[in-house]
């Protein structure tokens, strides 16, 4: 895991970019995961191509199915489409494994669990760059998705996500991630 590394004093904010209520500043990292500066939610999902660090939690049950979520409606990036069970942006001044377990509760109510890191590694799309950090749990859980944040969410069969890639079922992020572990979560069963 990459752990995120704070300077004695609060990281300054990225020039041109307006501060906002402390739950929604971001902090901005080397690759490293050294802190050097904070800024908005807004700011980094506008193309600023500054590095953010996010945490994904993927579930699998003891028949080997994976656990997605499906976006919610009014989600600005990819609405509607399936997704990790889990993802979500660390906060500025929040560490790696506090973020994975505020958002495991914050989008399935989910608590009870033994988090394995898998990899880290960069994610980059058109509105975001993301220091991404891989965790993944196994057992027979049944997570409750908050109908705030997602529209639902389910077990997947390892077919059925290879069937749904490349249709518009499945997130970008998702799609490229599971291709890069999904042997590792098959060895973990």
């Amino acid at each position: 895991m990459i752990e995120l590394i704070y300077p004695s004093e609060p990281a300054p904010l990225v020039k041109g970019s307006a501060a906002a209520p402390a739950e929604e500043m971001l902090p901005v990292v080397e690759p490293s995961g050294n802190v050097v500066a904070q800024v908005s939610r807004a700011w980094c999902h506008g193309g600023s191509g500054l590095l953010h660090p996010v945490v994904h939690l993927h579930i699998i049950n003891r028949s080997g199915e994976i656990y997605l979520q499906q976006r919610g409606a009014h989600k600005d990036l990819l609405p509607l489409r399936w997704d990790t069970a889990v993802g979500g942006h660390i906060s500025y001044g929040e560490y790696v494994e506090e973020a994975l377990y505020r958002e495991a509760a914050e989008e399935l109510h989910f608590f009870d669990f033994n988090p394995c890191w898998l990899l880290a590694y960069e994610f980059e799309s058109d509105r975001e760059r993301e220091l991404v950090n891989v965790f993944a749990a196994v057992g027979d859980f049944h997570p409750l998705p908050d109908p705030d944040e997602l529209e639902g969410g389910r077990y997947w069969s390892d077919s059925e996500i290879r069937a749904a890639m490349g249709k518009g079922v499945l997130t970008p992020n998702f799609e490229s991630e599971y291709a890069r572990i999904d042997r590792m979560l098959q060895s973990l069963l």
